[in-house]
């Protein structure tokens, strides 16, 4: 079904194309069709924070900022699904065009700027959802708080998701919101973490329940910084981190008519970047905090290469949007591959 509809929708704006699909797919849930469009792996379920993902492929946050889809994204075997960004407000984000295919490199370059309809329209659609899988739930600040005051509105989306998320996702590391990757500094990250960290053992106690907190990074990180990063999560004790989000970095993709773009790239040129990043971290961090990888992952094997350098998840995004729910399984099978060999030196 998706490789039919995929050369229309390739034929529209980029942003128009990605709504219409999202339409669609809830439409189709609706009327009973969602198994015409995905055939589900059986499970290969994966265990971390007292959760039980059903497989390790989940939805990358962004392409239900609203909470809008669950339902039917949910039916298409995904492991776990990540919505989000919501901001305390609603906000516009960005002027159109945001949002640009570079299609012979499988790229997507976009400066959304979280655009959403704030943290409580998000939560009206997940009450109104009968999805039970796990549900992870990507949070930020809005563009007009400066950096000073961000804690007050990561607190402010905390407390409100804390009793319906799985896990909550700390957005520090898009590109599109002026000055935010700025509390990836670790002064920055060390005084929002531990603020952060406080009022999660106070929600816990007071809903009587742990919802884990995790971190997402960006892939344009220097060596020295991952290196100062993992010191700062792990001293934190966060739950998880996810590594990672868009570059900025257009080397990949130069000589393209959209490379000049602004906003982050992602899709199959951020993958050796992004997996750079995953390892790095991965060894820099107690194996106590897990990573879940993501970026650039358009097959099995790409999926495969991210459990290799250290995730314990992956997620997909840009991948999805070429390759369709086909993907899902593709990476779910080939993990399950990966599971299934011999440790090397050891007989069965």
């Amino acid at each position: 079904m998706y490789t039919f509809a995929r050369p229309f929708l390739m034929l529209m704006d980029a942003e128009r194309a990605h709504d219409l699909a999202l339409s669609g797919l809830s439409a189709m849930y609706r009327l009973g069709l969602n198994p015409l469009i995905a055939q589900r792996s059986k499970p290969l379920p994966v265990k971390l924070w007292d959760l039980e993902f059903p497989n390790p492929v989940g939805l990358a946050a962004g392409l239900d900022k609203n909470g809008e889809h669950i339902d039917a994204l949910g039916a298409l075997g995904f492991g776990h699904l990540e919505i989000g960004t919501t901001t305390p407000r609603p906000q516009a984000g960005n002027p159109k065009p945001r949002m640009f295919r570079l299609t012979r490199h499988g790229a997507v370059i976009n400066r959304m700027g979280f655009n959403n309809q704030g943290v409580n329209a998000l939560l009206a659609n997940v009450e109104r959802s009968r999805y039970r899988g796990v549900l992870g739930i990507n949070i930020s600040k809005n563009k007009d708080t400066p950096n000073e005051r961000a804690f007050e509105d990561y607190l402010y989306c905390l407390e409100r998701v804390f009793p319906v998320a799985s896990y909550v996702t700390v957005n520090i590391s898009s590109p599109n919101t002026a000055g935010l990757r700025d509390l990836q500094s670790a002064d920055e990250l060390h005084r929002l973490l531990g603020q952060l960290r406080d009022a999660q053992e106070r929600l816990a106690a007071k809903h009587r329940r742990r919802t884990p907190i995790v971190v997402k990074v960006a892939p344009d990180l220097s060596d020295q910084q991952i290196e100062r990063m993992g010191l700062v999560l792990a001293a934190a004790r966060v739950d998880g981190v996810i590594a990672t989000n868009t570059t900025v970095d257009r080397l990949p993709v130069q000589g393209h008519p959209h490379a000049e773009e602004a906003g982050g790239l992602s899709g199959k040129p951020l993958y050796g970047r992004s997996t750079r990043v995953l390892r790095h971290l991965r060894s820099h961090l107690p194996d106590s905090i897990p990573i879940i990888g993501v970026g650039g992952v358009h097959s099995g094997a790409d999926a495969v290469g991210k459990i290799t350098a250290g995730a314990a998840l992956v997620q997909i995004y840009t991948g999805f949007i070429y390759r369709g729910p086909i993907l899902i399984r593709q990476c779910v099978e080939a993990i399950r591959r990966r599971r299934e060999q011999p440790v090397r030196g050891m007989s069965r």
